[in-house]
């Protein structure tokens, strides 16, 4: 067996190991940004393809964690209005958090580092750029992780990165949200 077959074999011999080690960490990420209610729906969908697909997993290019970041993050793609609509409700927050204590605790968590201005901002970022200054603050994903888990150059990372920022920055009128929420 190859190298890449014996790990496809294993990936499947596993997958519910794998389901087990990852998924509180990509359902934190995913109901992050698209809250609570589509979050169930976008990990169980990230799970499945994973499954589906794991006849082309690689693991000489990413780990399984930043694969599966890779999926949730393409998926969550196609629930943008979702996003968009979680950071709008960011802006708001206070009110009724639904579901779990764990997922109060983070959508809280959320909305307090997120303050309305800096939800507003990063609403107002195109996709690639949200993507990659999300992977990179939620996830914690290194540069790397995120260029393949997107599929992008490692240097687009970089450059989507530092183009978030600014305009975070710039949003915030010139303040940054990193130091000004530590404070």
């Amino acid at each position: 067996m190859t190298g890449t077959a014996s790990a496809v074999h294993d990936l499947t011999a596993s997958f519910e190991a794998v389901f087990d080690a990852y998924f509180g960490e990509i359902h934190r990420y995913v109901a992050q940004r698209l809250g609570p209610d589509d979050a169930e729906d976008v990990v169980a969908e990230t799970f499945l393809a994973a499954y589906r697909r794991r006849d082309v997993y690689d693991p000489s290019r990413a780990s399984v964690r930043t694969w599966l970041y890779g999926i949730a993050t393409k998926l969550i793609g196609k629930h943008r209005r979702s996003e968009i609509r979680a950071l709008k409700a960011l802006r708001v927050a206070d009110g009724d958090l639904s579901g779990h204590f764990d997922e109060q605790a983070a959508a809280r968590v959320s909305a307090q580092a997120l303050r309305p201005d800096l939800a507003k901002a990063i609403a107002g970022l195109n996709r690639g750029d949200r993507d990659v200054l999300l992977l990179v603050a939620l996830a914690g994903l290194s540069h790397e992780e995120i260029a393949v888990a997107l599929g992008i150059p490692y240097g687009t990372v970089g450059s989507r990165l530092s183009r978030a920022r600014r305009k975070l920055r710039d949003a915030l009128g010139g303040v940054n949200p990193v130091e000004d929420s530590r404070g």
